[in-house]
């Protein structure tokens, strides 16, 4: 068995090249936006942006909905679990299919997906016809195409810059989803106060469009892994057993679930508690979720710069203290303007918690079974959130929300001293692959 193991290692390890050819010429590393002097990952970060700014209204709009539709909190928290289940349940066979197909087209399949889908979606609420299972089956929908895309969209950065230029691509991937979490929230509350919330849906459904466009115009050059395919389930279990065998990932693949579990407690719960304790209007919750964006947008630049000064085990302490300072403000407060600076810290914190996990996963994983890497950080991590949204749900109904947010708090601060004992996380440069 060792042997077998080490066979597959040893043939991982002489894979971890990039493809690059292409790409216009190597920009000077250092710059958070260096990225942008390619014009592929431009390209596909403007459209993606847009995309990103679609999904965020989609979002807002389907949680505030459901509030509308039903008073129970464990289905307001369920809109949040839907989209995070088919993570958790489809993602590692999405990293598979990232890893044996042309990366760029598994990315169009899921985008045109999502696009009939959320198009469906948009028609039946223009309609009256949802109802709270027949929307949870529309987000799950979405989900299911989010979970095909995010392996392969995330992978292919090393198709669009230089191996230096990763950990920059990622810090700038993720501004572009936090602007659309900072202008997307209040947008999708104009919308919904001023129209309803089909307009919303209607906007997602056009703004894969652009995506699906540059995708078309993306021609890179095809990876050599790709000769070498190997049947879905195999190449899962080539995935687990490399993460499984690997301490540093494993011990990152915890913390990920933990954190996960922990954060939901406030995504989740967010939508019932301003339209409940806080009693606001959609345009509350639009405010409520953008001043988390502009949180996010100013810490993903910042986030490299902390995390080399304090380590991954600092910065991620540092998340979680701030996450439990916005989960018990969030829980005390029963007034919009003292809830608001909650949302602002909790979005400087998402970033620097999920930004560091994922780079850390990202650079030690090899590009032969990146996506699979990936795909199995995010099952876990995503399911976490899935398992803890229903959860959190189930105490909000049992003993009220503030409990719930309170418990989440506690829990916290609680898994997250005893997994630094237990599975503290890499120290610098340990299992970090060497980039050509």
């Amino acid at each position: 068995m060792h042997g077998k193991e080490d066979a597959i290692e040893h043939a991982v390890e002489k894979t971890v090249e990039v493809t690059t050819a292409g790409l216009a010429p190597p920009p000077a590393r250092g710059s958070t936006f260096s990225p942008f002097r390619y014009p592929v990952f431009r390209a596909i970060w403007t459209a993606n942006l847009f995309s990103n700014l679609g999904s965020t209204l989609q979002g807002v709009g389907a949680a505030w909905l459901m509030t509308e539709l039903t008073a129970s909190h464990q289905l307001v928290a369920l809109v949040q679990a839907s989209a995070t289940v088919p993570i958790m349940l489809f993602g590692v066979f999405a990293g598979a299919i990232a890893d044996n197909y042309d990366r760029r087209q598994v990315m169009l399949v899921a985008q045109v997906g999502m696009l009939v889908v959320s198009s469906a979606l948009a028609a039946l609420a223009y309609a009256h016809l949802l109802s709270p299972f027949l929307l949870l089956a529309f987000t799950l929908s979405v989900g299911i195409g989010t979970a095909l895309n995010s392996p392969a969209w995330q992978a292919s950065v090393r198709q669009q810059v230089e191996p230096r230029e990763i950990p920059q691509a990622i810090a700038l991937n993720s501004i572009s989803f936090n602007i659309a979490r900072s202008v997307g929230p209040a947008l999708g509350g104009l919308l919904m106060s001023i129209w309803d919330v089909s307009f919303a849906f209607a906007i997602n459904a056009v703004s894969y469009i652009g995506l699906i466009g540059v995708l078309l115009w993306w021609r890179p050059e095809a990876r050599p892994v790709q000769a070498d395919r190997r049947p879905i389930l195999p190449a899962v279990a080539v995935g687990i057993r490399f993460c499984a065998a690997n301490r540093p990932l494993r011990r990152l693949l915890l913390r990920g679930f933990a954190l996960g579990f922990s954060l939901s407690a406030y995504q989740s719960l967010l939508p019932a508690v301003v339209s409940g304790n806080l009693r606001g209007t959609e345009l509350d919750f639009g405010l409520m979720l953008g001043l988390f964006g502009i949180g996010s947008i100013i810490a993903a630049p910042l986030t490299g710069t902390i995390r080399r000064r304090i380590g991954l085990e600092g910065i991620l302490a540092l998340g979680a203290g701030m996450f439990v300072f916005s989960m018990s403000l969030v829980a005390e407060a029963f007034d919009i303007r003292h809830a608001l600076p909650a949302a602002f810290v909790a979005g400087l914190a998402w970033v620097m918690i999920l930004t560091t996990l994922n780079t850390a996963v990202q650079l030690r994983s090899p590009d032969a079974i990146l996506g699979r890497c990936l795909s199995i950080y995010q099952a876990v991590t995503f399911g976490g959130m899935a398992v803890g949204s229903w959860i959190w749900g189930s105490v909000a109904d049992w003993k009220g929300l503030p409990f719930a947010l309170h418990a989440g708090s506690i829990f916290l601060a609680l898994s997250f001293v005893l997994l630094r004992i237990v599975a503290p996380l890499p120290k610098p440069g340990e299992g970090v692959l060497k980039q050509d």
